[in-house]
Parts: structure tokens; C-alpha cells; sequence
């Protein structure tokens, strides 16, 4: 059995569980209050809360986040989250492809039969792919049928992981190579540290359009690697920008943003929109729905998902996710400390206590 094999099957198991949270950091988007608008002028039925990703609209914007890929058990997870992304017209990502690249299981990569038509990313991490050239992972993407590629950054999970990578140089070149020749966008994601701004220039600078926060406050890869090596917990655990701060951070650089790292509902959703990402993420709450209820457990998470983002929507008189983004906000001190001088969102905001 490959190496990765029993790897990822621990990754499952503990994420099927709570123990893997943050301790004690959030991912700040409890700090973000919109403002209610008690005369909408709208009806339920004016509200579109479709977005476009990666050169396709979502009827929603909603990702159904990375999680798995390379092992049986990834097979029925991965062909029923991908139905329901299809069925809801929401976009679907899978976990690393590194198996697939290393020794061709195909084990939970094929979705295509299921989800013909849905926003459908790969996933390598950015050492794999900075050792493979273009054309490798060019094949592996059509294999797969992915209409982007993510490439994940993740130095923090692999320090704490016993054969972790420990190399992390020519990322950023590694990164500009696949913009220039890859024939499918790239969307850099963190593994739930978080994206700076300053890391987000440099992304920018190279040709990158879309990333993916991966911020802290949902799950801690580096505590997720500490219970895999049975490690006492350390004070790296609730390492990382939270995912509200790394949207904040992102924002005015031109760059398409996806909110993931502990959104699980669509408040969270509709917060994260209002801080200008275009969708938002979501991963082991679906794990959850499906480990208790198979496909029809993460419709359900779906549809109530949608249901609030289109509720957020209408209560703040917004037709559209645009509306929402020019909509007054109020944050709290511990999010709004994060916001650059120069934030796009600083004309929007109203005093503390104002609504």
C-alpha cells in the first residue's frame, strides 16, 4: 500500500470528528455585522445570489471545500459531494491529487459521470508540483476532468508531520510556471493558515487571479499532524491568519478570493462576501453531514446553506452577492485590527454600535 494510503485514511478519521479544531482562535467572522435593513423592497424570488469562479457561474456561491482523494473510502465520499454540487450548481474541490500523480489510483478523482457540469478543482501541493512539469500535471487535471487546479501551500502541517516536506523553496516560481502554462486557472490555497497580504502581492505579481484563504479558525492541519504523530499539544496549534483577517488582507490586490477555514453555514457565507470574497468554502461540515446521513445528509447542509446566503441577502436589501459587497458593515476590534490603511472597505463602515 502507498505511503500516502494510510495517511490520508487518519486525515478522514480524525476530520470525521471535532478534535481537530482551533482551541482557542476563531476565524473572525463572528466579528462581522451586517446591517439590517428592515424595508428590503425586494421579494425571495429577486434575490440571485449567483457568482462566477474560475470562468464558470455558480448558481451560489458555495464550494464544497477540499478534503479527500486517494483511497476507497474517498470514492463514495467524493462521488456524493460531487452530485450535490452538481444538483445545487456549486462548485466542488477535491483533496491533494498526490496519489494520482504518484502511483495512478484514480480511487475518488473520477466524478465527472456524476457532476458533468459543475465547477470541478484539482488539488497538488506546491512541492509535488514544483518537482512535475506542466505537462504532468496538465494530464493529470484532464484525467480528472478538473476545470482549475489549486495548488496548496501548506509549510506549517508539513514541519509537524513525521515525513513531511521540509524544502520549501520555488514555491513562487514553481507557482508563475503553472500561471504561464498550464491551460486551466490556478487558484493558490492555503491548508488552513491563512493568506497575508503581503503574500498575496506576490501571488498577484506573478500572474495569479484566484486564491483561497484556508484560514485558521476551522481546522488545524498542524493539529491534525500533532494527533496522527500521537504529539503532546503545542502552542502551534491555533497557528495562522484567521479567515475573515486573510480576506480582509486580500482585499484591493485584484484578486478573486474564496473564504474557507471554518465557514459552516451561510451566515458565514454571506459575511465572508460582504469582506469581498466570491464564495465561500466549506469542508468538514459536509464530511460530518455525509458520515451521518450519505448524500442526502450534505443535500440537506447544501440547500440550508443556499437558503441563508439568498435570507443574508434580501434582510440587507441585496438582489446580488455586488449589492451585499457595497452594503455598511460594523466589525469588531479583533477583525478590524487587521485592515490594511488602504482597504476598500474602509468607506463602508459604520461606527461600533451603529446599526
Amino acid at each position: 500500500m502507498p505511503e500516502h494510503s494510510p495517511r490520508k485514511a487518519d486525515h478522514l478519521d480524525l476530520c470525521a470528528t471535532d478534535q481537530v479544531a482551533f482551541r482557542e482562535r476563531t476565524n473572525l467572522l463572528e466579528q462581522v455585522d451586517l446591517v439590517h435593513d428592515a424595508l428590503p423592497e425586494l421579494a425571495l424570488s429577486e434575490v440571485d445570489p449567483s457568482t462566477e469562479l474560475c470562468g464558470k457561474r455558480l448558481a451560489a456561491p458555495v464550494v464544497i471545500a477540499a478534503m479527500t482523494g486517494g483511497l476507497e473510502r474517498a470514492e463514495a465520499i467524493n462521488r456524493d459531494l460531487a452530485a450535490v454540487a452538481e444538483d445545487r450548481g456549486i462548485g466542488f474541490a477535491f483533496g491533494s491529487m498526490r496519489p494520482l500523480v504518484e502511483t495512478g489510483t484514480e480511487l475518488g478523482y473520477l466524478v465527472r459521470d456524476v457532476a458533468p457540469r459543475a465547477l470541478v478543482l484539482g488539488n497538488i501541493g506546491v512541492v509535488q508540483a514544483r518537482d512535475l512539469s506542466t505537462e504532468d500535471l496538465g494530464r493529470v487535471v484532464e484525467r480528472a476532468g478538473c476545470d482549475a487546479l489549486c495548488v496548496h501551500l501548506n509549510p506549517a502541517m508539513e514541519l509537524i508531520q513525521p515525513e513531511g516536506d521540509r524544502d520549501f523553496r520555488g514555491g513562487l516560481e514553481t507557482i508563475a510556471r503553472l500561471c504561464r502554462e498550464l491551460p486551466v486557472p490556478v487558484v493558490v490555497k492555503e491548508t488552513g493558515c491563512g493568506l497575508s497580504r503581503s503574500v498575496g502581492r506576490r501571488l498577484r505579481e506573478v500572474g495569479v487571479r484566484w486564491v483561497d484563504t484556508s484560514g485558521a479558525g476551522g481546522t488545524s492541519w498542524v493539529g491534525v499532524e500533532s494527533l496522527r504523530a500521537r504529539r503532546e499539544p503545542g502552542p502551534m496549534w491555533d497557528w495562522g491568519i484567521p479567515t475573515a483577517a486573510s480576506v480582509v488582507q486580500l482585499g484591493g490586490l485584484g484578486l478573486e478570493v474564496v473564504a474557507t477555514g471554518g465557514v459552516s453555514t451561510g451566515l458565514d457565507v454571506a459575511r465572508a462576501l460582504a469582506l469581498g470574497a466570491v464564495a465561500g468554502g466549506i469542508a468538514r461540515p459536509f464530511l460530518h453531514a455525509w458520515s451521518r446521513d450519505g448524500r442526502r445528509g450534505a443535500d440537506q447542509l447544501a440547500g440550508a446553506v443556499i437558503d441563508e446566503v439568498r435570507a443574508v441577502l434580501l434582510l440587507t436589501g441585496s438582489r446580488t452577492v455586488a449589492e451585499l459587497q457595497s452594503r455598511p458593515l460594523v466589525l469588531g476590534p479583533d477583525l478590524a485590527a487587521w485592515l490594511p490603511a488602504d482597504s476598500p472597505l474602509r468607506g463602508r463602515l459604520v461606527a461600533p454600535g451603529v446599526r
